[in-house]
């Protein structure tokens, strides 16, 4: 058996040996010839011969020959690896372009209160003070023909007549004495009396000592007025107030189903009735509810009267009286809803209401879409009644309180 196995033991050896010798180029020791590349030709050497390792030669032109073939073998594509680095410039780029605030919904913080009040009253300042300072542009001195001019101004800005006629008088005082010498001048005289006007009846709304505080809010339709409660029911609510809606305007077509969508969105109860029924009974309702519930604020929308309506005015007292009876001393506010675009037609609607349904403050709204800002300072000034609250947007966040120091620098910044 052993004498079988050995010629394959043989033929095993030849044939690595004759491998090895292709790959590496040697000479064989009885031959010193290059070994032929054919498997048959070539002789494997015995185990004596490679033991020894005299057919691997340290030098020699096919050692020479070795290492310039070393080069083709050499596995280049070992740097693949390194294209992993390869996503680091694109993911720079992408990390600066969001810190740069590019991306406005991630990096770009929302523009405070005072920027958004800038940005709505933008038409009223055109119309207003981009007026006055193109007139005032290059002006040394100030006479009264400058001032009949800013008179004109002042007018068609819906200022109103009455106010401004008395800033014109002022201003013609301040000019005797000597305190208008250039355009500079009497654009700052200009700025501090409308603000001294604005702040002469300003006041918040207070609601300590008072529950339930009874808000009745009035206004013709279309000047935003159940919106503006549904504002008012979010803020409230949000103060930790808790607030129930009484859906008094029967007469408007969805004007409770409107109520109550807001009332769902702020989590408030609304008290209603069928459409068509009568405003006092609905009233009667709430304020029994609103004491029965210990609630904080009962706001009551009402129907929207058009001021040359006496059976609506009537209407409204009578919703008055009930409150009265049932709340002693409410309604502790009556809030005028006005829609800053109507202009002038705000002044007869202030002067009637206030008349007929005791108005105690104002709530101009829409004064993001309309040059006639202006009418804030007429029906305050004229009226005496402070304004509560403006509408600048149609977000729960742009009706804000009113603040006079803050409404006319946003009008008379640059």
């Amino acid at each position: 058996m052993e004498n079988q196995d050995a010629p394959e033991k043989k033929e095993k050896k030849g044939f690595f040996r004759g491998l090895f010798s292709k790959l590496t180029g040697t000479v064989s020791s009885e031959t010193n010839e290059t070994p032929e590349v054919s498997e048959e030709t070539s002789s494997p050497p015995d185990d004596s011969e490679s033991a020894s390792g005299s057919e691997l030669p340290l030098s020699g032109p096919e050692f020479e020959v070795e290492t310039e073939l070393e080069p083709c073998v050499e596995t280049e594509p070992e740097p693949e690896p390194e294209p992993e680095p390869a996503p680091e410039p694109e993911i720079e780029p992408e990390q600066q372009w969001n810190t740069s605030g590019t991306v406005v919904e991630e990096t770009t913080p929302k523009p405070g209160f005072f920027e958004r009040l800038k940005s709505s009253l933008k038409r009223t300042k055109e119309s207003l003070v981009g007026r006055i300072d193109s007139l005032l542009l290059g002006k040394k001195t100030i006479d009264a023909d400058v001032l009949e001019e800013i008179e004109e101004i002042l007018i068609t800005s819906d200022i109103g007549v009455k106010t401004t006629v008395e800033l014109i008088r002022t201003l013609e005082q301040r000019l005797g004495r000597n305190e208008l010498k250039d355009g500079e001048a009497l654009r700052g005289a200009l700025k501090e009396e409308i603000l001294s006007r604005l702040s002469a009846h300003h006041s918040q709304m207070s609601l300590v000592g008072k529950k339930p505080f009874v808000l009745l809010v009035i206004g013709v339709n279309g000047v935003g007025k159940t919106t503006t409660i549904g504002k008012l029911a979010s803020r409230f609510t949000a103060s930790g107030n808790k607030v129930l809606l009484a859906a008094a305007d029967t007469f408007r077509a969805a004007a409770a189903e409107q109520l109550v969508a807001w009332g769902a969105r702020s989590r408030v109860d609304v008290i209603r009735h069928k459409e068509g029924a009568d405003p006092s009974a609905v009233v009667f309702d709430a304020c029994k509810a609103a004491v029965a519930r210990d609630v904080d604020i009962l706001i009551v929308d009402t129907a929207g009267r058009l001021h040359t309506k006496v059976n609506l005015m009537e209407e409204m007292k009578k919703i008055r009286r009930v409150i009265d009876r049932e709340i002693p001393g409410a309604p502790h506010e009556t809030l005028l809803v006005l829609d800053a675009a109507t202009g002038q037609n705000a002044v007869s609607q202030t002067r009637l209401f206030k008349e007929a349904a005791g108005v105690t403050g104002l709530v101009l709204t829409k004064l993001d879409g309309t040059a006639k800002g202006g009418i804030v300072v007429a029906v305050s000034h004229e009226f005496a009644l402070p304004v509560r609250y403006i509408g600048v947007g149609e977000s729960v966040e742009d009706l804000r309180d009113f603040d006079p120091q803050e409404f006319t620098d946003a009008l008379f910044q640059p």
